[in-house]
């Protein structure tokens, strides 16, 4: 194992602090671990885990003979004594859902009350699962307030979360797929990223907000495919479906189903498929009388984000709205169940002046069902549609990107000052349109 050599103190020697310490130790480094409740540090200091986890006691066992390993209740003689303090403490749920911060704050003003004692620079790094914008809001006026110096100047601040799984949590510390490094200066995270030299797979530096808020999306996510994967089971099961036979052929496709597809945030889905089958498998839930919340959350939730775009349109104040697309997906010319089909007739009701350009959509272009569509159900919005690009984009005073297929450099031409950009489809940042409109992403 690489010899990284850092005096480190960790603060919570639960499970995720027991694992760090041992790890961390095991790595070369010089660690204490710091914990109140003294039966925790006991049984560090007699080598063994406070916690049940595969492989951790030998490297508790080992760094404890090699000296490397030590534990204590004293945290302010630990933070004299280590260069950097990571903090592993418990973030529990309040009755109201809100995480309690009590124990977090506690360490910061023991970690703290060290710091003011300390002539050189310390680094503390936060592990603590919390919600995006507390260690910057909270976190660091705690230590300040207790140390009496200022973040930056006297100390850093970084935060690093753990993707650790019980039962596999050394393993994974070893191993990371990822590894983040949130700062709001890279200079605060240089201890951090020597102590991270040895780790494979990728290394995020980043910002602490943003470090903060892929924890919980990547929880958010695994909850989510729990709860998908038992509706789904209990769904087929109901049904008379083979379920561990349809879950080996569904995960076999690693190019959409266990990959990365659909997971960059952008506008609602349509088309022929996704809405039409998710209607059908909830329908027949229900009519063999099963619940499946997930499930019969998705098209509400697919049109609340319609909704969303509307009052991004409407919350500019301005009437004349140009829209970019109308097919459901960029590169088709496939009008069914098409999300901003949706979004211009909500604009309509609300009174907008609407253009739309779409160069796949044209009743000179169209033929077969998708031309009936336009004929027979939707004539008004047929009758808005435009050829020239220029022509729209130019005497709108809002220009809604429905479309990857409309030439940047023909927008940037365009565009001019005092118009709004809303981007629907998260345009790479290199396409994205600067000067002196006003660009706003959906979400992001």
């Amino acid at each position: 194992m690489t010899d990284t050599c850092q005096s480190l103190s960790v603060f919570g020697l639960g499970y995720v602090g027991s694992v760090t310490a041992a790890c961390l130790a095991g790595k070369g480094n010089r660690v204490v671990g710091v914990d109140i409740d003294a039966g925790k540090v006991q049984a560090l200091e007699s080598g063994r885990s406070p916690v049940l986890e595969k492989g951790i006691n030998e490297l508790v066992q080992d760094s404890r003979k090699a000296g490397r390993l030590l534990a204590t209740t004293d945290p302010t003689r630990a933070v004299c004594e280590s260069e950097l303090s990571i903090v592993c403490v418990g973030t529990p749920s309040e009755k109201n859902g809100r995480i309690d911060l009590s124990h977090l704050k506690r360490a910061c003003e023991e970690i703290g009350k060290g710091i003011a004692q300390k002539k050189k620079y310390h680094t503390v790094v936060f592990r603590s699962t919390v919600i995006p914008g507390t260690t910057e809001s909270v976190l660091i006026p705690e230590l300040e307030k207790a140390s009496k110096k200022r973040c930056g100047a006297d100390f850093g601040v970084c935060y690093n979360p753990e993707f650790m799984r019980e039962g596999s949590a050394v393993a994974d510390f070893f191993e990371p797929t990822v590894t983040i490094l949130g700062a709001s200066d890279p200079q605060h995270s240089s201890m951090l990223r020597h102590l991270y030299e040895w780790v494979p797979g990728k290394v995020f530096e980043t910002t602490i907000s943003t470090a903060e808020a892929a924890k919980y999306v990547s929880n958010a996510y695994h909850a989510l495919k729990v709860s998908f994967a038992n509706e789904v089971g209990t769904f087929c099961k109901k049904v008379g479906v083979d379920t561990e036979s349809v879950f080996q052929i569904f995960t076999a496709d690693t190019r959409l189903n266990a990959s990365a597809a659909y997971l960059l945030p952008g506008f609602a889905f349509g088309g022929s498929c996704l809405p039409k089958d998710v209607r059908a498998f909830t329908y027949r839930a229900k009519e063999i009388d099963l619940r499946l919340p997930l499930m019969e959350s998705i098209l509400p939730s697919n049109k609340e984000h319609i909704e969303r775009a509307v009052e991004a349109v409407l919350r500019s104040g301005k009437r004349k709205i140009g829209v970019l697309g109308l097919s459901f997906k960029s590169g088709t010319d496939d009008l069914r169940e098409s999300p901003l089909i949706q979004l211009v007739k909500r604009l309509l009701g609300e009174g907008c002046d609407i253009q739309i350009w779409d160069q796949n959509v044209s009743l000179g272009k169209l033929v077969g069902s998708n031309r009936r569509y336009i004929e027979e159900v939707i004539p008004h919005i047929g009758s808005l549609l435009v050829q020239d690009l220029k022509d729209v984009v130019t005497s709108s005073e809002v220009v809604v990107i429905g479309t990857r297929e409309a030439d940047s450099s023909t927008l940037a031409y365009c565009l001019h000052e005092n118009q709004t950009v809303i981007d629907l489809v998260n345009l790479d940042k290199a396409r994205r349109l600067s000067g002196k409109m006003h660009y706003e992403g959906i979400c992001w």
